[in-house]
C-alpha cells in the first residue's frame, strides 16, 4: 500500500492558515513538526500534512530551527506544490530557500525546477552543501490561490528548506507591466552597513531581506571605488511610507571622498529586462558652501547617463528619502555601475540602497486550467484530484497529456480504474482539444453525455462502469473517432446505425439490453502513407551517396595534411595535461601483459584488457590512425574527458603518448556494448527484456543530458551509437568515445563543422548544412531507442525489405500503415506494457524528425523515458492493468511532455528607451 500511494500520491495540496505577525504573512518550515516563533519574532508553522519525506539536518554554522530541517520528493516526472489563499489584487512577496546540508548522504548536489503556477521560476542549482539558494518573487496576485511547485529534477533530489509569504499594503512595485510580468529580485543591497547581517523583520515591516554590502559573496559587489567611505546615523528618516526602504536601511550609506562609487554586481537571473531603483537620503551634515551633485554612469547605456542628482534638493530636505530609478531597463548579467562627483559639487557621490528585481514573463498556463480545477474540486478526497498546479506546466498532472501550443490544452485524460463515482463529469464535455478519454474500471453511473463538444476525439474508453440509457446518436458526428469501447456496463436501446457503419474498432458487449440494428459491417482503419514513405526513401538515399562522396573526398584531403608519422606532435591543451594522468608505456606494458588479451577493435584501434596493481580493471585503447585527424581526435577525447566527470560517462583514466604511440585508457565495463547485447554475440539464448533496454536508455539520455545541459560549454558528442554504450558488471549503461565530439560556442544555435558521424545514425540535416547542433545528437539517439524497440540494427540489407535498408525510413513506414505491433522485437514476446512501448516509439520518432527544430531535447526524452519505466514497475507490482490496445500515434504537436523555455523579452511598449522616474 506505501509503494501504491508512493506512485499515485503526486502533491499533497496544502492550504495554509495561521495568525501570523502581519496580514498575508505565512512562514513554513518544510520537513518541520511544530509550530515556533524564532529570534526575529517570526512565527513559523510545520508543513507535516505535505506528501514527501523529511530530513534532519546538522550544519554547525547553521542553528536557527527553520534551516535544521527540509522536505525533499522523489526525482520522477510529477511536481510537488504547495498552495497559498490569497486576495486576489494584492501584491505578494514569495521567497524560498533551499539549503542542502547533504540529507540524503549521497553527495550529489540537486538541480531541479521552481515554478510558480504555470510559470517557470527558476533552477535550483546546488553547488555548495552549506550554502543557502534564495529565491524571492514579487507578483499581482490573480486569482484566489498561488502555487510554488518543485518539478524536473536533473541530478539528485528536489527538496525545499522554508517557503514564505509576504503581502504589500500598496503600490511601492506597481509596474505598467505587471499583468504581464512578474518581478524577480536579483539584488537587494543595504549600502553602508555596519554589519554582515541582514536587515529584515521587525525592521523592515514586511520582511524583505536587505543584504550588507560587507558580504563577498561570488554573486555580489566588487570592485570597490578606492575612497570609498561608510558612514551613518541615528536620526531619524523620513521615507515617506513603510513601504520604502526601512529607516534602519536608509541610515547607513557609502560616499565616494574621491569623487567616485564604482561597483562591478553579478545580477542573478539577467540578462533582460529589469526594474531597477537606488535609494537616497543625505544623512551628513553639510556645510552651507557644500553641495553634492552626481551622475550616474552605466557602460555603454549614455541614455541613462544624463541626469543629476541632487538629494537634498530632490528630496527637499536632508534626512529625506529620494529614490530615482528605471521602470523598464534593459540589464547585463555582470553589472558594471558607478556615481560621478559632478564637476560644480563639493562633495563626492552617495549611495544608501539599491533595489533590482528582472521581468519574468507570466504563463497563465493551459487553456483548460479552469475546467480541471472544477473536476478536481469534486474529487477532493482522491490522491489524483490533489497534486496541484496547473494541469499542464510546467510538467503535466500525471493522469493528463497535453500539446505543445504557448497556451496548451489538453489532449488526454488517463482515469482508469481511480473509483470514480456519479455521472461523467460534463467538465469533460468540454476539453476541446481532447483526443483521448480512458475513464474505464470505475464505478461510472447515468448517461453517456454529449461529446461533440470535443471535435477532436479519436477515443472513447468508458468499458467496465455502471454506465445507463442509450448510446447517443451525438457520436455519429465525431468525425475523428477511431476507438469506442462501452462493454461492460448496463446500456440499453439500439446501437446506433451511423456507428456501425464508421472506421471504427468498438466493443459493446456485456451491456444485456442493448441491440444492434443493421449495420453495413465494422471496419479498422488503415492508413496508407506510400507518398511519404516514398519521399523520406528518396531523401535517405540522395544523403547516403552524396555522404559517401563527400567521405571519399575528406579522406584524401586529410592523407594530404597528415604529419609525418616520425615526428610526434601533441595537440593536447595545458589544462588536459595538468589534469589527466599520464601513464607510461611501460606502466602500460605491465598492466596488460603486453598486450596479451584482447577485448575489442574497430576504425579507431585495438583495445586490450588490463588490471592494475590494486586490481582496479582498465580497458586500454590503442588508437592505429596516425594521421592528423588520428591525433586531433585522440587530444579532443583526452582533453574532454580530463573535466567532464558523470557516472553516466565511461570513468576516463588516463593517457600514453610515446613512441608514436597514442593509448587512452577506462575503465573496465564487463558486459561490452548495447550492440553486443541486441543482435551480437552476448545476445546468447535470452533476449534482453524491455525493462532492461528502457534502464539503458535511462543511463545513457542521463550521460548524454549531462554533456548538453551540464558542461559549460555544452558538449554535443557526434557519434552515438549502440556500440558506444557500454554496461558495467551491474548492467548499467555509460557512454562511451568522445573523439569525436565538440564545444558548442556560447551564444550560437550551432556550431559548424565537417560532418563526421556514423552512417545510420547520422542527422540529414547536419550532413546536408553542416551544421552541427545538440538535436544532432538526439537524432541518433532516437535511432537508439528504435534498436531497442525493434531489436534491429540502423542499417541492415536484409532487415527492412527489398527497398529499404534504414531504420528511421522502414519504422515510420510501419507506424503510418498502421503496424505498429510490426516493429516490436518478437524476443520480447509478451513482456511489456503496450503503453510504454507506444511512448518510447512515439518518442523515438519525434527524435529522428528530418527538422532538428522538431525534435525534442535530451531532457524531454528522459523524462518520457522514465514515464516508460514507471509504467513498467508499475506492471511488475500489479497496480494496473493493460488496455490490451496500441494507443495510436499522434501528431508532433501533441506528443509528450514539454520543456518550458522562458520568453526573455525586453518590454519596449510605447517607449523604446528607458526612462527614469523618481517616486
Amino acid at each position: 500500500m506505501a509503494m501504491f500511494l508512493f506512485f499515485l500520491f503526486l502533491a499533497y495540496v496544502f492550504f495554509f492558515h495561521t495568525n501570523a505577525q502581519m496580514p498575508g504573512f505565512v512562514s513554513i518550515d518544510c520537513g518541520g513538526v511544530d509550530q515556533f516563533t524564532d529570534d526575529l519574532g517570526i512565527e513559523w508553522v510545520p508543513d507535516i500534512q505535505f506528501y514527501g519525506q523529511r530530513a534532519k539536518l546538522s550544519i554547525p554554522s547553521e542553528n536557527r530551527k527553520q534551516y535544521t530541517t527540509l522536505r525533499y520528493f522523489p526525482a520522477d516526472d510529477w511536481k510537488y506544490c504547495y498552495t497559498f489563499n490569497v486576495t486576489s489584487r494584492s501584491r505578494y512577496l514569495v521567497r524560498a530557500t533551499f539549503l542542502y546540508g547533504n540529507f540524503d548522504s549521497s553527495n550529489v548536489y540537486p538541480k531541479f525546477d521552481i515554478s510558480l503556477g504555470a510559470t517557470h521560476w527558476s533552477t535550483i542549482v546546488i553547488s555548495d552543501a552549506t550554502t543557502m539558494e534564495v529565491r524571492e518573487l514579487i507578483l499581482l496576485a490573480s486569482s484566489p490561490t498561488i502555487s510554488v511547485c518543485l518539478s524536473n529534477a536533473t541530478t539528485g533530489q528536489p527538496f525545499i528548506s522554508t517557503l514564505e509569504l509576504r503581502q504589500f499594503n500598496g503600490s511601492i512595485y506597481y509596474t505598467d507591466f505587471e499583468t504581464k510580468f512578474f518581478l524577480s529580485v536579483s539584488a537587494r543591497i543595504n549600502f553602508g552597513s555596519v554589519s554582515d547581517d541582514p536587515v529584515r523583520y521587525p525592521d523592515d515591516p514586511f520582511d524583505r531581506i536587505w543584504e550588507s554590502d560587507s558580504l563577498k559573496k561570488a554573486n555580489y559587489l566588487v570592485d570597490v571605488a578606492p575612497g570609498t567611505e561608510k558612514i551613518s546615523t541615528v536620526l531619524p528618516i523620513d521615507v515617506n511610507r513603510d513601504e520604502r526602504p526601512p529607516e534602519k536601511v536608509m541610515q547607513t550609506a557609502v560616499v565616494g571622498r574621491n569623487g567616485t562609487l564604482t561597483y562591478r554586481l553579478n545580477l542573478d537571473g539577467f540578462p533582460g529586462s529589469g526594474w531597477a531603483f537606488c535609494y537616497f537620503a543625505e544623512i551628513e551634515e553639510l556645510s552651507a558652501k557644500d553641495s553634492r551633485k552626481f551622475r550616474l554612469h552605466l557602460p555603454g547605456m549614455p541614455e541613462v547617463s544624463k541626469a543629476s542628482v541632487d538629494i537634498e534638493e530632490n528630496a527637499q530636505g536632508r534626512y529625506r528619502l529620494y529614490e530615482p530609478g528605471f521602470t523598464n531597463l534593459s540589464l547585463p548579467f555582470v553589472l558594471s555601475f558607478s556615481f560621478m562627483k559632478a564637476s560644480d559639487s563639493s562633495m563626492g557621490p552617495l549611495l544608501n540602497a539599491m533595489e533590482i528585481n528582472k521581468y519574468l514573463e507570466i504563463n497563465y498556463g493551459s487553456q483548460d486550467a479552469t475546467l480541471i480545477a472544477s473536476l478536481t474540486s469534486r474529487f477532493s478526497l482522491e490522491a489524483w484530484a490533489q497534486e496541484g498546479g496547473d494541469p499542464c506546466l510546467p510538467v503535466p498532472l500525471s493522469w493528463v497529456q497535453c500539446n505543445l501550443d504557448p497556451q496548451p490544452r489538453i489532449v488526454s485524460i488517463f482515469l482508469s480504474g481511480k473509483n470514480l463515482t456519479g455521472d461523467i463529469p460534463l467538465e469533460f464535455t468540454k476539453l476541446t482539444g481532447l483526443i483521448e478519454l480512458w475513464l474505464n474500471g470505475n464505478l461510472l453511473a447515468g448517461p453517456i453525455p454529449d461529446f461533440t463538444g470535443c471535435p477532436n476525439l479519436k477515443k472513447i474508453h468508458l468499458e467496465n462502469n455502471q454506465l445507463t440509457g442509450p448510446i447517443p446518436s451525438s457520436l455519429v458526428n465525431l468525425e475523428s473517432l477511431s476507438e469506442l469501447y462501452l462493454q461492460n456496463n448496463s446500456l440499453s436501446g439500439t446501437v446506433p446505425r451511423g456507428l456501425l457503419s464508421k472506421n471504427l474498432l468498438s466493443n459493446f458487449s456485456g451491456n444485456k439490453n442493448l441491440h444492434y440494428g443493421k449495420s453495413e459491417g465494422n471496419h479498422i482503419k488503415i492508413i496508407i502513407g506510400s507518398t511519404v514513405g516514398a519521399a523520406i526513401l528518396l531523401l535517405a538515399v540522395m544523403a547516403s551517396l552524396l555522404f559517401m562522396c563527400r567521405r571519399k573526398k575528406r579522406a584524401s584531403e586529410e592523407e594530404l595534411t597528415a604529419l609525418p608519422s616520425q615526428k610526434l606532435v601533441s595537440f593536447l591543451t595545458d589544462a588536459a595535461t595538468e589534469t589527466a594522468h599520464s601513464f607510461t608505456l611501460s606502466e602500460i606494458e605491465d598492466v596488460t601483459a603486453k598486450f596479451g588479451k584482447r577485448i575489442g577493435s574497430g576504425g579507431y584501434g585495438v583495445v586490450y584488457y588490463g588490471k592494475m596493481k590494486d586490481g582496479k580493471e582498465i580497458a586500454v585503447k590503442v588508437l592505429t590512425s596516425d594521421t592528423y585527424q588520428g591525433k586531433r581526435e585522440f587530444s579532443n577525447e583526452v582533453s574532454l574527458l580530463s573535466r567532464i566527470h558523470h557516472r553516466n560517462l565511461v570513468q576516463f583514466l588516463g593517457y600514453c603518448q610515446e613512441e608514436g604511440r597514442n593509448i587512452l585508457v577506462y575503465e573496465f565495463m564487463h558486459n561490452g556494448t548495447l550492440k553486443e547485447h541486441l543482435y551480437g554475440p552476448l545476445i546468447q539464448d535470452r533476449a534482453m527484456d524491455w525493462i532492461k533496454r528502457l534502464e539503458i536508455a535511462e543511463d545513457a539520455a542521463k550521460g548524454i543530458e549531462y554533456l548538453h545541459t551540464g558542461c559549460v560549454p555544452p558538449i554535443i558528442h557526434r557519434d552515438l551509437k549502440t556500440s558506444n554504450i557500454l554496461l558495467d558488471k551491474n548492467m548499467r549503461a555509460k557512454v562511451a568515445d568522445f573523439g569525436l565530439s565538440k564545444l558548442s560556442v556560447e551564444g550560437s544555435t550551432h556550431v559548424t563543422s565537417i560532418v563526421r558521424g556514423t552512417v545510420g545514425y547520422l542527422d540529414p540535416e547536419y550532413y546536408v548544412s553542416q551544421h552541427l547542433t545538440d538535436r544532432s545528437d538526439v537524432y541518433s539517439f532516437g535511432v537508439i531507442l528504435l534498436e531497442l524497440v525493434t531489436g534491429r540494427e540502423a542499417l541492415s540489407n536484409e532487415s527492412f525489405g527489398p527497398n529499404c535498408r534504414n531504420i528511421v525510413q522502414w519504422a515510420k513506414s510501419q507506424v503510418e500503415n498502421g503496424n505498429v505491433r510490426g516493429i516490436i522485437d518478437p524476443s520480447l514476446g509478451g513482456g511489456f506494457k503496450l503503453q510504454s512501448m507506444w511512448k518510447i516509439t512515439e518518442k523515438a520518432l519525434l527524435c529522428v524528425q528530418p527538422n532538428g527544430r522538431l525534435r525534442p531535447p535530451i531532457s524531454e526524452v528522459l523524462k518520457e523515458i522514465q514515464e516508460a519505466l514507471l509504467i513498467e514497475r508499475r506492471s511488475e507490482l500489479g497496480e494496473e492493468g493493460d488496455s490490451g490496445t496500441i494507443e495510436s500515434a499522434h501528431s508532433a504537436s501533441h506528443a509528450g511532455s514539454q520543456d518550458l523555455g522562458v520568453f526573455e523579452p525586453y518590454i519596449s511598449y510605447e517607449d523604446p528607451v528607458a526612462i527614469p522616474t523618481a517616486r
